[in-house]
């Protein structure tokens, strides 16, 4: 049974590609090296499932296992700190090089660039990470949750010492909302990671700050002696997925790996705006129900648009039942495989591959993509 689950190779009219310079190797790298200033960071462990691999039928799959990160179990941090560190430094006249997080969070810096209030839009993880960074920088966070936002979300962004409310919005709404109130605070400012025409900025080193997670998985498939021929990456809004398929689109210029992007049927803006093929972006709207919560995001981030329409392969959208299955795989694994705990929403790539190559009537897919026992 493969109900509910739609795909398209990647026919859209290309772009001039403007965006796709963001996620160089140069820009990845800055970003990497203001993490790397803050003592919570280490690089988080790319997981080498090799009996997995084996059972399924291909070379090698190598999972980005980003519940180690920061202590907050999610990759979200690494746009909003530095995406807020980006804020701070052209605010104060700075290159970002020269604001590591012992300046950042110094009394000096606090006194020279006074008191900003962060506004965000979440369903748990981005607003978590903005509450934390702007904690630690001495900031103020307030964060806006779509109605049907578990209490421990909410409790984990008030431990950080954010203002938060669950609004009886969707996402999307809760971003306006956000939006609005940045816009009529004194010294606001709205840290989301969408863009929209006239917000490009800031959603721009949040995809920038994501690099630093694409960047550490490429050095370590090279000290594994791995070349990646296959991508799979989950979207919300498409900020992460355009961050990592833009930055190998860089890393790989000449033949890049197949990439593909995943998401919750409830919310696939991004296939939808896909199997329309002009170029223009579909709006998902309405209550986006899906157990994939960190997905279900109906307008798609139009610089990550630009750059997944260019130099995505194909686009998936995935009923419920890939990333629950997903889930499992990754939470009891094949032995000599390690066990990987993951949310629904990072679970539904592994569900996917897993559907390709166990089941026939995704012959057509497996094909399209090329997967087969060399693909790693």
């Amino acid at each position: 049974m493969t109900e509910g689950l739609k795909w398209t190779v990647n026919h859209v009219a290309k772009s001039d590609d403007k965006h796709l310079e963001l996620m160089s190797e140069e820009n990845v790298k800055k970003a990497n090296e203001f993490h790397k200033s803050f003592p919570q960071y280490t690089v988080t462990p790319l997981q080498d499932l090799a009996e997995l691999a084996s059972y399924l039928g291909v070379k090698s799959i190598h999972c980005k296992d980003e519940s180690y990160r920061f202590g907050l179990n999610a990759f979200k941090v690494l746009g909003g700190s530095y995406a807020m560190g980006r804020y701070i430094a052209k605010e104060v006249g700075k290159d970002i090089s020269e604001l590591p997080y012992a300046v950042l969070s110094s009394e000096e810096l606090r006194k020279e660039f006074g008191q900003a209030t962060f506004f965000t839009a979440t369903d748990g993880n981005h607003g978590r990470g903005v509450a934390w960074a702007a904690k630690r920088l001495g900031q103020k966070a307030v964060v806006r949750m779509p109605k049907g936002t578990t209490k421990t979300r909410f409790d984990n962004i008030a431990k950080e010492g954010a203002t938060v409310t669950i609004e009886e919005v969707n996402y999307d709404d809760c971003v306006r909302m956000a939006a609005a109130e940045a816009a009529k605070t004194e010294h606001g400012i709205i840290v989301q990671d969408t863009a929209w025409d006239g917000y490009e900025e800031i959603p721009s080193w949040i995809m920038q700050g994501y690099g630093t997670l694409a960047l550490e998985a490429d050095h370590q498939l090279e000290a594994d002696e791995c070349r990646p021929t296959h991508i799979f990456i989950q979207a919300g809004v498409g900020s992460l997925a355009g961050a990592v398929v833009g930055y190998f689109a860089n890393r790989f210029k000449e033949n890049p790996p197949i990439m593909t992007v995943v998401e919750a049927k409830a919310a696939d803006c991004l296939f939808r705006s896909a199997s329309k093929g002009d170029g223009s972006r579909v709006d998902v709207t309405g209550d986006m129900l899906t157990i994939m919560a960190g997905l279900a995001c109906g307008e798609p981030n139009t610089v990550s648009w630009d750059i997944l329409r260019n130099h995505a392969d194909a686009f998936v959208s995935c009923p419920d039942w890939v990333s629950a299955n997903g889930t499992r795989i990754y939470s009891s694994p094949m032995k000599g495989d390690e066990r990987v705990i993951s949310g629904e929403s990072g679970s539904v790539t592994m569900g996917l591959v897993a559907a390709i190559m166990t089941k026939p009537e995704l012959k057509e897919l497996k094909e399209a993509l090329k997967l087969d026992e060399n693909s790693q």
